[in-house]
């Protein structure tokens, strides 16, 4: 089901479910509703699109708010409410030499 630009409700996980240090691709930003709100909006305009690697960076302990996440070489301090309607896959983990 599509909604406004990438904001989707697909299959993955929420951007808030990773821990610091995790790497992931945005697959889509949104929730249940059929249009996008304007937090969802905002959050597309400044990068959270489809395909767009994302890297967990730091949380605040405790309550894990904000979340730092970096998109691209821009780094961005969120609410923990923002990251959750953010889906992502993660990317796989590279075997040990």
């Amino acid at each position: 089901m599509l909604h406004d630009m990438d904001a989707v409700v697909v299959p993955g996980v929420s951007l808030s479910s990773l821990t610091p240090g995790a790497v992931a691709t945005v697959v889509g930003v949104g929730s249940r509703s059929s249009v996008a709100s304007a937090l969802e909006r905002r959050l597309m305009g400044l990068g959270f699109v489809s395909g767009e690697q994302i890297e967990v960076v730091t949380q605040a302990r405790p309550g894990g708010d904000p979340f730092v996440v970096r998109v691209g070489t821009t780094t961005f301090a969120l609410r923990r409410r923002e990251v959750e309607t953010v889906w992502v896959e993660i990317a796989p983990s590279l075997p040990d030499s």
